[in-house]
């Protein structure tokens, strides 16, 4: 018996998307451009990134049902993903992908088996640890989403939002304060 399985990795994997898209709708769509330097993402290509970032685990995982990424032609792959997040999106676009492709994604790891997730993968050669347990790569799209939504969270304030983590939890501080009263 595990005590953090498939469907606690879905649960987890939605409260973050939903996390996300409260940021995506809290910037204005004029500021989807906005690069903090010119040698990052804009915010739309950014949220493009997420919303595309389990598409190499999907395929692993979910398409071919790979036991090794040996032999895996990851140039091509994360080419042809590169070339899908530098497509241009509106807001409403770039929403929906997020919810869409985030619920299909977190309801397919929630219908995994503990087996499954146990299962090893050897990983490339040259690669370290050799290899990982499945459970440990589908984490890694949580992982990976939560990075670039911290980066997305000092973006928000540098154009002077506050996000919305940030405001909930002030209301949450000011309703105990009033209580304590």
């Amino acid at each position: 018996m595990t005590f953090y399985g498939a469907h606690d990795l879905a649960e987890s994997l939605r409260t973050v998307r939903r996390n996300t898209i409260r940021i995506a709708e809290d910037i204005p769509e004029e500021k989807y451009g906005f690069r903090p330097v010119p040698e990052t993402r804009a915010v739309a290509q950014l949220l493009a990134h997420i919303a595309l970032g389990p598409r190499f685990q999907q395929q692993i995982h979910q398409v071919e049902r790979r036991t090794t990424l040996e032999g895996f032609n990851f140039p091509a792959f994360f080419q042809q993903v590169g070339e899908e997040e530098g497509k241009p999106r509106s807001k409403a676009d770039i929403i929906e992908m997020l919810t869409r492709d985030g619920a299909a994604w977190a309801s397919w790891i929630d219908g995994v088996s503990e087996a499954f997730l146990a299962e090893r993968v050897a990983m490339a050669p040259g690669m370290t640890p050799s290899s990982k347990s499945r459970f440990e790569l589908l984490l890694s799209t949580k992982e990976h989403e939560m990075h670039h939504r911290g980066q997305l969270m000092l973006i928000e304030r540098l154009m002077g939002i506050v996000p919305h983590l940030t405001r909930e939890m002030q209301a949450r501080m000011a309703q105990a304060q009033q209580a304590a009263r």
